[in-house]
């Protein structure tokens, strides 16, 4: 694990403060008329998600985070904890239910998902951008009432309720946002 001098700081490098890894968010130079440059770091704990703003002066320096992002598939839930596949090491791994719950949502078995590592444990994990799900249960459209702008509650195989365009009716696959929640288009198999 090496050190980080403050004037080798950037958006995404990644470093340890007190024990817990952070990722560098925002670093901005300020040279002030007299005396030493000061940097303006914003910080994001990668264990908790909370944000840390600290201004660092030229000469000072932090450990570097033993932190890295590898591939991976969920394979299922074991209790209050769901487990995932490491695609390069063929490792299992797992997180608990509370830090995960609301991506899961989007998930199914054998999806692929960004596994993110610190000292070669499992610390969190992202979904896919986009996922492709088929709806379990929706309204049928009403007579006439078929324009893109109406939107009615469905719920996709997963159990998440989403609200979909009046057209999308049972058993249509759907591609939905998982950073958003929303529908976006109806996939066509």
């Amino acid at each position: 694990m090496g050190s980080i001098q403050a004037g080798e700081f950037k958006k995404g490098v990644k470093v340890e403060i007190d024990g817990e890894p952070y990722e560098m968010l925002e670093c901005f130079f300020v040279k002030p008329g007299k005396g030493q440059a000061l940097y303006r770091t914003k910080l994001r704990n990668l264990l908790k998600g909370s944000l840390y703003e600290k201004t660092y002066r030229s000469g000072d320096s932090l450990d570097s985070a033993d932190v890295h992002r590898n591939e991976g598939v969920y394979s299922y839930r074991d209790g209050d904890s769901y487990v995932f596949m490491d695609n390069a090491t063929f490792e299992q791994h797992s997180l608990p239910a509370a830090s995960v719950e609301e991506a899961m949502r989007w998930l199914t078995e054998g999806a692929t998902v960004g596994l993110l590592f610190w000292n070669e444990k499992l610390i969190a994990m992202s979904p896919p951008q986009h996922v492709i799900l088929t709806i379990k249960y929706t309204e049928p459209a009403a007579r006439g009432n078929t324009a893109n702008s109406v939107m009615k509650p469905a719920t996709v195989e997963t159990g998440a309720e989403i609200q979909v365009p009046a057209f999308i009716k049972e058993g249509d696959k759907v591609k939905i946002d998982t950073e958003s929640g929303q529908y976006h288009e109806r996939v066509q198999v």
